[in-house]
């Protein structure tokens, strides 16, 4: 890089810079940057006792390294998350690593920054590098108006989070937002949040990060039992038909279609994977009253439950790895958006709330003899499907109010990315 009077611009926006986004100057040598600056200008190379042949590469290889390790990592962040948190947690099985991660996140080049370096653009790409978006801002104005060292530090660290190169909530977007850490989620729309706390994945059975889109809803849904929850809660309780009735739960063959009689079936049999095994839909069921379904690589969904206490507990990392919500009718409602009262009163009628319009309460008295529960509504597509984030931030601007605010790191990953990142942070 040699000392032109780009080597002193780079010292001081690096000196500015750096602890304005979360990283130690230390890390990145400036102490000696700056000290071997001062012995070029000074030429006091012999009153410190070191060659100019000693100091000028040292200057320039660490100016060089500077550079490169800044507006690389600040372009696409220090950590490969998705190497980091896909190499946490063994499977119970000791089969391999869970995946907990499921994002495409565009992989750091240092080569262009190298590029930069020997061009006449490399202040202008040093100045370019910030993260851009209203979160990473967010998070540096409170950075700057925080002086306690812990609270610096978990702030530092959900910068890192904004520097990955990947589909990320934008303001303006119409969205779901699912956080972890803050067991809520935001329904936001340009003119209103919806807001309500979660019950999301206990922590050996993490609630994966994805970004998806829910495309339809299912009302009353049957539970098809997943066959690790099959292993661990049903297998042992073969043979015990008062469970199974007690639960609402079936057994289904799955190479005929024939219901099984659970008297007759063993703990063996229902783990050889040959059956199928459910809860019927409705009142009781463990999905609750209605579910949110999105593609993923998880089976994972948004759902109601029927475990409503749940949600008065400080902390709610207690499910298999699916999202419970709060207000399950207020979701439905904020994803259709257009819905008339009647559909909106066919909806309430199919999860047993009370109708709102005349209509609705016609209905009702008139079917009230009706052998099966009212059924109005047991499907429903979202058009246009919207889009849905599951994050993990620490430290986050609350959609509805603006504010940045700090949560436990429930499920380690603070700690991970300070592992990785070591020293660079601040």
């Amino acid at each position: 890089m040699g000392v032109s009077s780009d080597a002193d611009s780079l010292l001081s926006v690096l000196l500015r810079e750096l602890p304005a986004n979360g990283l130690d100057t230390a890390a990145f040598n400036i102490h000696q940057i700056a000290e071997d600056l001062r012995i070029v200008h000074l030429l006091a190379f012999d009153s410190v006792g070191v060659s100019i042949n000693e100091v000028l590469p040292r200057l320039d290889s660490l100016l060089s390294k500077a550079y490169i390790s800044y507006v690389t990592g600040q372009r696409y962040g220090f950590v490969q998350p998705e190497k980091l948190f896909n190499s946490l947690n063994m499977k119970a099985d000791n089969s391999g690593y869970a995946r907990l991660f499921d994002e495409e996140v565009k992989k750091p080049d240092s080569r262009e920054a190298e590029q930069k370096l020997v061009s006449d653009e490399r202040m202008n790409y040093l100045s370019a590098s910030h993260p851009e978006g209203y979160v990473y801002k967010a998070l540096q104005r409170q950075l700057a108006q925080t002086t306690d060292k812990d609270q610096r530090h978990k702030i530092a660290v959900n910068m890192e989070r904004c520097r990955w190169q990947m589909k990320r909530p934008d303001e303006t977007d119409r969205m779901v937002l699912v956080n972890i850490p803050s067991q809520q989620l935001w329904a936001v729309s340009p003119d209103s949040v919806l807001d309500m706390r979660i019950c999301c994945g206990a922590t050996t059975n993490k609630t994966p990060l994805l970004h998806s889109a829910i495309s339809y809803m299912q009302v009353n849904p049957e539970w098809i039992i997943p066959q690790n929850i099959v292993k661990t809660d049903v297998a042992h309780h073969g043979g015990d038909s008062a469970y199974f009735a007690r639960h609402r739960y079936y057994i289904v063959e799955r190479s005929s279609g024939d219901t099984l009689n659970p008297a007759e079936v063993s703990s063996g049999e229902m783990l050889s994977g040959r059956l199928r095994i459910g809860q019927k839909g409705g009142a009781g069921n463990s999905l609750g009253r209605i579910v949110f379904r999105f593609p993923n690589n998880f089976s994972v969904y948004l759902h109601d439950t029927n475990n409503r206490g749940a949600f008065n507990r400080d902390r709610r990392t207690l499910s298999h790895g699916c999202v419970r919500v709060q207000k399950p009718f207020d979701l439905a409602c904020f994803l259709l958006p257009d819905a008339d009262e009647w559909t909106k009163d066919r909806l309430r009628i199919s999860m047993d709330i009370r109708p709102e319009t005349e209509r609705g309460h016609i209905y009702v008295r008139e079917h009230a003899g009706d052998p099966k529960p009212f059924r109005l509504m047991s499907y429903q597509d979202v058009t246009p499907k919207v889009p849905l984030y599951i994050i993990y931030y620490t430290a986050y601007p609350n959609p509805k109010t603006g504010e940045v605010e700090l949560w436990p790191d429930l499920y380690g990953y603070d700690q991970a990315i300070s592992r990785e990142m070591g020293s660079i942070l601040l």
